[in-house]
């Protein structure tokens, strides 16, 4: 039996965590959906006869949950710190299950069910905006949820495993998307000499007009499973404090880390949490700053464009089958190298993981460039393809949002990782918007692109991010008022 008195219980911790960490699974389901659905939603709206749907349209309703995910990440301060952690993840959830429902029939009250038009595509956005505002507040409050219930010695593991849910969400969908489509097939889209996109007649139209929407609304099921599940977590002890609810936060800390030490967290907490009367700037410019080039950096280097669109990237690059099995192959690789971020995070620091990743994902990037710049065809670009996508699943995955939950000081955390988790969906939308031009226009030129990028991001984590492992979260306060005199 577990001492919870003198040792605290990681069964409970572990178990509510868990219930958070399925918040990083939706994120990964509604944002990597598209993938599959992506083809077969442009050849649905290709049919439209009252406008011309192209490839400018079709970059921005593939990314358009992106919009309300900058909108649910600049929102989740004020939502975690007005309705609290918990109660922020409860409304992520209702967004979740009302978008999947929407997405999978947009025509509802108001459209003939498969008929396209363009106050339709307009309808469907709007729901995929909708999950998209409960994927920015989950992206946010996940690890935000986790970093303030996790003792610190392995608060990056933890923190990290949110992020392996991220990408186990991936898999699912991935593995759900192959299930559906099962022997259909994607839509073939035909270019003729002005540009102008349609659809084969030899096309499997099931894929037109059903296929895309059992992908969109299948998420309804995990969101409803999430959104059950939180009414059985408690609030974190970082926030009950902030509303002087401090035995409650007493209560939860002994049950995570046993009874003298929960005094002395709570202590540390007590000390530090004035996150009503703080300004943002208090502890200098540079932390907020060094926040946001993290979520830029994570961004720019151009992972989603590969996420989103890995069906289509590995059947250019001469995959079979559509590239629907080489993308449940990269989802199970991904996983591997995020189980790797996990057991390694809180042993070798963030720093490392982060450079290694940038390094290796630079390689991979201009090998696929070079692939493309050559005319390789087969095995070697969809490997590189897959070597680029594993180093950021083993360092900037994880490990962007570990810092990001840990590196602001208590005071202004709830703010801070608002404006970081906005500039990072405002970079996430960029690259994903921009990338079915970029990559019409010239695969070798969009891929030689993300590797610079991921180099730039190397030398920026070597030169400006400070360790932060093995610190608590009270230590982040010090270290930036003592880097602030020290200016």
């Amino acid at each position: 039996m577990i001492n919870t008195t003198n040792e605290g219980s990681k069964l409970y911790l572990y178990s509510i965590t868990s219930v958070a960490i399925l918040g990083g699974l939706l994120f990964g389901y509604d944002t990597a959906v598209i993938s599959g659905a992506e083809k077969g939603l442009e050849a649905f709206f290709l049919s439209a006869s009252d406008f011309q749907y192209n490839k400018v349209m079709h970059g921005i309703t593939s990314s358009s949950a992106l919009i309300g995910c900058v909108l649910g990440g600049a929102f989740s301060g004020i939502f975690a710190s007005r309705l609290g952690r918990r109660n922020s993840l409860r409304l992520a959830a209702v967004l979740f299950f009302l978008s999947a429902l929407g997405s999978y029939y947009p025509e509802f009250l108001f459209f003939e069910y498969g008929k396209p038009n363009m106050d339709l595509l307009v309808t469907f956005n709007l729901y995929r905006v909708l999950g998209g505002i409960g994927v920015g507040l989950a992206s946010a409050v996940c690890p935000m949820y986790i970093a303030e219930i996790a003792p610190s010695n392995i608060r990056g593991t933890l923190v990290s495993c949110n992020q392996f849910a991220i990408i186990f969400g991936m898999l699912v969908v991935y593995f759900v998307n192959y299930l559906i489509m099962g022997d259909h097939q994607n839509p073939i889209i035909l270019k003729d000499a002005a540009g102008v996109l349609s659809v084969s007649s030899e096309s499997d139209m099931w894929t037109v007009f059903e296929g895309w929407r059992f992908m969109f609304g299948s998420e309804a099921f995990p969101a409803a499973f999430f959104g059950l599940l939180l009414f059985f977590v408690p609030k974190t002890p970082r926030y009950l404090v902030l509303v002087q609810e401090d035995e409650k936060a007493y209560s939860i800390l002994e049950k995570i880390n046993g009874k003298t030490k929960a005094q002395e967290i709570l202590n540390d907490i007590k000390a530090t949490a004035h996150e009503k009367t703080e300004k943002l700037f208090t502890y200098g410019v540079a932390v907020i700053v060094i926040g946001i080039l993290l979520s830029v950096f994570q961004q720019a280097i151009g992972i989603n464009a590969v996420l989103y669109y890995a069906p289509r990237i590995f059947e250019n690059a001469g995959a079979e089958g559509g590239g629907m099995m080489q993308t449940v192959i990269m989802g199970v690789v991904n996983i591997i190298f995020t189980l790797v971020a996990i057991f390694t995070v809180d042993r070798f620091g963030r720093k490392p993981l982060l450079i290694i990743g940038s390094i290796g994902m630079a390689v991979g990037a201009f090998a696929v460039a070079m692939c493309d710049s050559m005319a390789i065809k087969g095995i070697l670009p969809v490997l590189s393809v897959i070597v680029y996508a594993a180093f950021f699943m083993m360092s900037w995955g994880p490990i962007c949002w570990v810092l990001i939950s840990e590196i602001f000081p208590n005071t202004i955390r709830g703010k801070a990782v608002a404006i970081a988790v906005a500039f990072q969906w405002i970079f996430n939308y960029i690259v994903s918007s921009t990338f079915p031009a970029l990559y019409d226009f010239s695969p070798m030129f969009a891929y030689s692109l993300y590797g610079i990028i991921c180099v730039a991001a190397a030398i920026f984590v070597w030169r400006w991010v400070p360790e932060t492992k093995g610190k608590t979260l009270e230590d982040m306060s010090k270290l930036w008022k003592k880097k602030k005199k020290n200016k």
